[in-house]
Order: structure tokens, then C-alpha cells, then sequence
């Protein structure tokens, strides 16, 4: 008997693909980054892994900015802002809060990076913001001056995770090698030509990376209370939907995309891995 080819599948036999919407979009991105790297993840890997074209997506958001903020609030969701309604010292809270958040960032190194400018606007984002005013609230700061410390302290935090963040899977930005390096050069410093650093020497490289995290946040908050805001700060200007500019209050709100984030957090004195 002659065989006979397989006929093809007509396309009403084969499954049915499930419907695109923004949250499957947001979790595929997840997935795919826990698997494979933030850095592997563009619109055409996506796409495919949704088996849609590239151009599909761009009906659910705007931009890999936009992913990447959304992302960033989906993983929000597991920081923990228990410590809100916990006993104990409202500082000693806040620093758990801000150290769970840092926390989150370190396990995705892409992403880390990615937050310093990211503008994250979602429910996860929202509710770490307002658990970390009400702590604030709760040690008597001006409401004013907690709305700019709150831009500080996510940005110290962000950055010091994306300091730290891996540039490429099974790389690290500062290895073991490149660390005793940097302490042979601050411990070997000529007197004469830099007599500070001499002076300070291993000092300057002192602390567990814990360690100088709560210190910088300790530092913000202190300066925070004695450092008074300019007089009458001025609003910021925006451009609305409509396209006419109009004005909104200071952006600290948006801190947790890290806006503005300085190197201050780097340098010699940064923290170890």
C-alpha cells in the first residue's frame, strides 16, 4: 500500500492561543527574566515566547521603559512591609522595610540597574511608598521634608543594589580580585601625594555591605530632620495628556525609580559585596 501524506492541520483543529493582556505580558517578562536575564529580554524574545509579532505588545505597553516599570512593581509585591504595624522603634522598621527592598533588587541584577530610571506607578509601588510615609509620619517628621527623604532613601537604596548588580550572567562588577586590588592601592597610597587617604587607609574600606546600608539610612533620616527645605519649593512643571504644560508637586514620590541617583553611593568607600 502506498502511504499516504499526512494532511495538514487545519487551523480550527489547533488549540486556541490565549488572549493577550497587559498582566500575561508582565508575567511572561517575570518568568523569562528570572530565566534567562533582564539583558535577554527584549520585544522579540517576548513575542515569541507569546507567539504573537512584536508589534502586538506595543498595544498593551508603550515601551521596554514601561515593561520594565512594570515589572519592577510586580516584584514589589514581595517586599515586606510588615514591619509597618510591628512593634519596636519606628526607625529600626523603616530600615527593615528599605532593606527588604534593596533585598528584592539583588536577586535581579538587570533589573537593578534598570530601576534607577524606571517610573514605576503600580499597586506594589504605591503601597511601599505609603508604608514607608507612614513610618516616617509615625517619627514626627515634617511632612514636607518626608516627602524629599523619601526620594533619598529609595535612591540610596536602588543604587546600591545596581553598584553591586551583575553586568552579564555568572559576572560580578567587582570581583574578589578587583576588591584586593582596590585595598593593595588605598593600603600602598603615598603619604605625600594623598595624605587623607593615607591617613584613613583601611578604614576607608571598613564595614559589612549591612552594615553601611543601615548607616546610610540612619544618615539620610538625621540629616533630613535638621536640614530645612528651600523656602517655598517650586512645583514641577509637566505636560499633561492634552499636551499643555500645567504643574504637579516635588517628584520625591517617584523615588523608588531612583531619578537624579548620584554616584555618592560608589566610590572608595562604597559597600563590599
Amino acid at each position: 500500500m502506498t502511504a499516504h501524506p499526512t494532511a495538514p492541520r487545519s487551523r480550527r483543529e489547533r488549540p486556541a492561543k490565549p488572549a493577550l493582556t497587559r498582566e500575561g505580558i508582565i508575567a511572561t517578562t517575570v518568568d523569562l527574566m528570572r530565566a534567562e536575564g533582564l539583558e535577554r529580554v527584549t520585544m522579540r524574545r517576548l513575542a515569541k515566547e507569546l507567539d504573537t509579532g512584536p508589534a502586538s505588545l506595543y498595544v498593551y505597553v508603550r515601551n521596554m521603559a514601561e515593561l520594565h516599570a512594570a515589572v519592577l512593581d510586580e516584584l514589589l509585591g514581595a517586599v515586606d512591609l510588615s514591619p509597618v504595624k510591628a512593634d519596636g522603634e519606628w526607625r529600626d522598621r523603616l530600615g527593615r522595610i528599605l532593606t527588604s527592598y534593596t533585598s528584592v533588587l539583588f536577586e535581579y541584577p538587570g533589573l537593578a540597574q534598570s530601576a534607577l530610571v524606571a517610573r514605576p506607578f503600580g499597586k506594589h509601588y504605591l503601597k511601599l511608598v505609603e508604608a514607608l510615609l507612614a513610618l516616617l509620619d509615625e517619627g514626627g517628621l515634617e511632612p514636607d521634608r518626608a516627602a524629599w527623604l523619601l526620594d533619598l532613601l529609595l535612591q540610596f537604596a536602588t543604587a546600591t543594589a545596581a553598584e553591586h548588580a551583575h553586568r552579564a550572567p555568572g559576572d560580578t562588577p567587582q570581583s574578589e580580585a578587583d576588591w584586593q586590588a582596590l585595598a593593595t592601592v588605598v593600603r600602598d597610597v603615598s603619604p605625600r601625594t594623598h595624605p587623607h587617604i593615607a591617613a584613613l587607609g583601611p578604614r576607608l574600606l571598613s564595614g559589612s555591605p549591612q552594615d553601611r546600608l543601615a548607616w546610610g539610612f540612619d544618615v539620610l533620616i538625621a540629616g533630613a530632620r535638621h536640614t530645612p527645605l528651600p523656602e517655598a519649593p517650586a512645583p514641577s512643571p509637566v505636560v499633561d495628556t492634552g499636551g499643555t504644560r500645567s504643574t504637579r508637586g516635588t517628584e520625591s514620590a517617584r523615588g523608588t525609580a531612583g531619578t537624579r541617583a548620584t554616584r555618592s553611593t560608589r566610590g572608595t568607600a562604597g559597600t563590599r559585596d
